[in-house]
């Protein structure tokens, strides 16, 4: 989100106004005076403090693989933003790389969802996507996500900036993981820095590509072949995407952008190829949050690649170490 000086200070009493709200409503419910429900389950938030992507749908994916590999029945509950019929390319991107091994809660009411499902199964974790403003629902852990590629220092609250809360709501973290640390060479600095938190570093790591049209077998960086690809994709964050290509030896001779969560029609595709076309690509490359968001035959004629990437959390025993005191310590008492 990105506006001019003007704009910005025409906006500014918009912002005053936001985030008196939301200081009032923090302060409502660590009050008590809004009251929190909560699951039988253990229940895990990640959230951030900005709009635009910080890397949420890879850590809800890397805890429940974490979970499921110690024999834990998990849940994912989601609002399914800005997607329709109780999922959203978010919840299927997470559903297909879960693969059935885990229940979705998707709706406005997250305690309702994860009651849903607890009526029908027991559920261990509840892992809350996207969570850490939606204060309705008791949580044991809070998993706080910054993105070191995109500083908050002098960032305004919404709407003049990409701020959903103030700074200072950082103190209602647990533990705060500092993603995408492999594109700032200070992040270990600034680690030190927020010595009052127990903090972590995660870094974007490349499982492979994959064809278009839902096939799982992981193809590496070399057998997609030299290229050129042209890339596209529609995040909250799409130069982290490019730079990530870069950085994994993916060739790139041209580029486009589209915003998030967009839902692609036959002329974004037309012209995307056309743009391929133009500067010599020989395939393109996506994100698997895009791929959820194409029709299987937009993309017949010419190869298309999605790359599938994975979390790396350092130091990643002191994390499980939290992680596992929690479910030791944290599933509450019924609503």
């Amino acid at each position: 989100m990105s506006f001019s000086p003007l704009m910005r200070t025409l906006l500014w009493p918009l912002s005053v106004a936001y985030a008196a709200v939301v200081r009032v409503r923090a302060w409502l419910y660590a009050q008590g005076w809004l009251r929190q429900r909560r699951l039988k389950g253990t229940v895990i938030s990640v959230g951030n403090l900005t709009v635009g992507g910080t890397g949420k749908t890879p850590m809800v994916i890397w805890l429940a693989e974490k979970f499921l590999a110690e024999g834990k029945r998990v849940a994912i509950l989601s609002r399914g933003y800005r997607g329709a019929n109780g999922t959203s390319d978010e919840i299927e991107l997470m559903k297909f790389r879960l693969q059935g091994r885990v229940s979705f809660g998707v709706g406005k009411d997250r305690f309702a969802e994860g009651h849903r499902l607890e009526s029908q199964q027991p559920i261990d974790v509840f892992i809350l996507d996207d969570g850490f403003q939606h204060l309705q629902l008791a949580r044991d852990l809070d998993i706080l996500l910054m993105d070191v590629s995109r500083p908050l220092a002098r960032e305004s609250l919404l709407p003049a900036g990409r701020l959903r809360e103030p700074l200072a709501a950082m103190s209602r973290a647990n533990l705060i993981v500092f993603t995408r640390a492999e594109s700032a060479s200070g992040t270990l600095e600034a680690i030190g820095k927020l010595n009052q938190y127990p903090v972590f570093a995660a870094s974007t790591r490349l499982l492979g590509f994959r064809r278009f049209a839902r096939e799982i077998t992981l193809l590496s960086a070399k057998e997609i072949g030299a290229g050129p690809f042209f890339a596209f994709c529609g995040l909250g964050n799409p130069d982290a995407f490019f730079r990530d290509l870069g950085h994994w030896g993916v060739a790139i001779c041209g580029q486009a952008t589209f915003s998030d969560h967009h839902r692609y029609t036959q002329r974004d595709i037309l012209a995307i190829k056309q743009a391929g076309k133009r500067a010599g690509t020989v395939a393109f490359v996506t994100t698997e949050k895009d791929a959820q968001n194409l029709g299987s035959a937009m993309f017949e004629d010419a190869q298309l690649y999605v790359a599938v990437i994975d979390l790396a959390v350092a130091p990643e025993i002191d994390f499980r170490n939290i992680l596992e005191q929690t479910l030791a310590t944290g599933a509450g008492a019924a609503a």
